[in-house]
């Protein structure tokens, strides 16, 4: 039955849908039932007693600082906190080339905002991450696909698809969400490369880059462009824009990211902010600067890297002790998530279905997929459960892939 509001919503809103994973988390959030679907970071290494001394210290020392409107660029000491982090990782820039959001979420949201006309084309990674498909998908983008492997967004394949004309490349270069592959050194430079040559701007998404558990680790894209292009000094102007956040480092529910780009592009995201939400949560700035600021974030960060080392270690060794041989996996060096791949004949989604009666929950991969595709894919979470947790979901997942194999 038509309602009264459908004539009335704007036509951007026919393109809008909820959250794939979103919906599924609601269903699986009975205490009986084991998901490896969220892409939580685990509760249990949130630093609590440091959170509670710096809102302590913070109320005490900043009070009415802390609790007032602020500039809508950002706390200026946080920034200038994250300009000197990054540049550790060879990310040249001023506290002006930063912008604060409201979680990296918001970041994808801008930038459609500010660069997607209804029919512009998107170059993205087949599959790729869903929240940005769902940014984007309001302000009427289409997409252009490149598959991806393990050693990430095959670049051979890139020229190709830059000559169908789009506005810009979308990459998450570390331990990606879903696959958690990693885009290779030699394919960063290509990517580089083809970007220049054909004029297309990039914007790496970079939520997990911290969380290597092993190998080495890669330069970001917009440090390597910078070097490309040969522009030094503080104040970075090149082809990149980057994002990140301390969702996965402090934790999620502070809801802070940032965007690192050209200040002519931080002076048009301020306004598209200004009329967003005029700043992010004043508050939870000088709490995450009040954390940051003697370098905890640069110990507590070990700690993230152990548990989550542990947990992957130990899904991948169960997964490998009880899945069928017909199933085949990722093998992340880092981050959140890893990528399970079903026959070709086989659908993730009615597999769920099964599953969930079973206890157990994960993402079918088709939501991952900007133009269709991956019915017989799969993201599994291994950050979020403990050891003890993780071992008897896959016990659970296994017995039910074994069965829905074997009626093949």
């Amino acid at each position: 039955m038509q309602t009264p509001w459908e004539d009335r919503y704007a036509f951007r809103t026919k393109r809008m849908g909820s959250s794939v994973i979103r919906e599924l988390l609601k269903f699986t959030q009975q205490p009986d039932i084991i998901s490896f679907a969220g892409g939580l970071p685990a509760p249990d290494v949130f630093p609590l007693k440091e959170f509670q001394r710096a809102c302590n210290a913070v109320l005490q020392e900043q009070g009415a600082q802390a609790l007032q409107y602020s500039t809508t660029e950002g706390h200026p000491p946080l920034r200038e906190m994250i300009a000197r982090h990054t540049a550790r990782y060879a990310i040249e820039v001023s506290p002006d080339n930063i912008l604060i959001t409201s979680g990296s979420q918001q970041a994808l949201d801008f930038i459609g905002r500010l660069f997607i006309n209804r029919g512009d084309r998107i170059l993205v990674e087949s599959p790729t991450y869903l929240g940005a498909l769902q940014a984007w998908n309001a302000y009427g983008a289409e997409y252009v696909s490149v598959p991806i492997d393990e050693h990430g967004m095959i670049t051979d394949e890139l020229e190709k698809a830059l000559r169908s004309g789009v506005k810009f490349i979308y990459v998450l270069p570390n331990f990606q969400n879903p696959t958690g592959s990693t885009l290779s050194l030699e394919r960063r430079h290509k990517l580089i490369e083809l970007a220049d040559r054909y004029g297309v701007p990039i914007v790496e998404d970079d939520p997990y880059g911290q969380l290597r558990y092993e190998g080495q680790h890669l330069r970001p894209i917009i440090a390597l462009d910078s070097e490309f292009h040969k522009r030094n000094g503080d104040t970075y102007s090149g082809n990149v824009i980057y994002l990140s956040t301390y969702s996965k480092l402090l934790a999620p529910g502070l809801r802070l990211g940032w965007v690192i780009a050209p200040q002519e592009v931080i002076r048009k995201l301020v306004m598209a902010k200004q009329a967003a939400d005029l700043h992010t949560a004043t508050f939870n700035q000088v709490v995450a600067h009040e954390i940051g600021k003697d370098g905890f974030i640069d110990q507590h960060v070990k700690t993230i890297r152990s548990t989550y080392k542990e947990r992957r270690d130990i899904m991948l060794e169960t997964m490998a002790e009880l899945f069928p041989s017909e199933v085949s996996w990722t093998h992340p060096e880092g981050g959140m998530f890893l990528w399970g791949i079903l026959p070709g004949d086989m659908d993730a989604a009615e597999v769920l279905k099964i599953a969930i009666e079973r206890k157990v929950a994960f993402v079918p991969g088709f939501a991952f997929h900007a133009n269709g595709g991956g019915n017989n894919t799969m993201r599994i979470n291994f950050s979020f459960s403990n050891p003890e947790t993780t071992r008897e979901g896959i016990s659970r997942l296994g017995l039910v892939l074994k069965e829905q194999i074997s009626k093949k």
